[in-house]
């Protein structure tokens, strides 16, 4: 099963030192029955870009709770065992948690597949959705309007291999 992980550069960077992504308990993003019923869709590439989308977006959270951070989303996809990745059935059909899994043990780097992060262009738009989140999480349509604007950058594709590079 494909799960994504949301991080920020320096838990990045942290995750490269300790070469396995933990420790569990970790929350992650992956098509769950929740996710396929929210986006009714069958196509698995479509549903593992919204669930990579959603990790995204927990991503963002992080880098706003990190104000020296880099501002750049960093989401690491990781093949686990199925069942490895558990959705909570309490929350499976609330839409501030489709497609969150949790993960009950650290993950060894060498099940990434790939390491999704912005481009340099995005900082100035990550910045701001950053500092909007707040105020778009209480319901104010322009807060929302930058968050959404973060959005519309897409995460570029990196190797495992290219992790050095990217936290240098």
């Amino acid at each position: 099963m494909r799960v994504y992980v949301p991080l920020s550069l320096s838990g990045l960077a942290s995750v490269h030192r300790a070469g396995e992504v933990g420790p569990g308990p970790l929350t992650a993003y992956a098509v769950t029955p929740g996710l396929r019923e929210w986006y009714v869709s069958d196509d698995i590439e479509e549903l593992e870009y919204a669930a990579l989308n959603r990790a995204a977006a927990a991503s963002l959270r992080l880098v706003a709770g990190k104000p020296d951070e880099l501002r750049r989303r960093v989401v690491v996809a990781l093949d686990v065992p199925d069942g490895a990745a558990v959705a909570d059935p309490d929350h499976i059909l609330d839409a501030s948690s489709l497609g969150e899994v949790r993960l009950a043990d650290a993950v060894p780097l060498s099940k990434a597949a790939a390491v999704h992060v912005d481009a340099d262009d995005a900082e100035k738009d990550v910045a701001a959705a950053a500092a909007a989140l707040g105020a778009a999480d209480l319901g104010d349509d322009d807060a929302q309007f930058t968050v959404d604007g973060a959005e519309d950058h897409e995460l570029l594709w990196f190797g495992i291999q290219e992790i050095p590079g990217l936290i240098a």
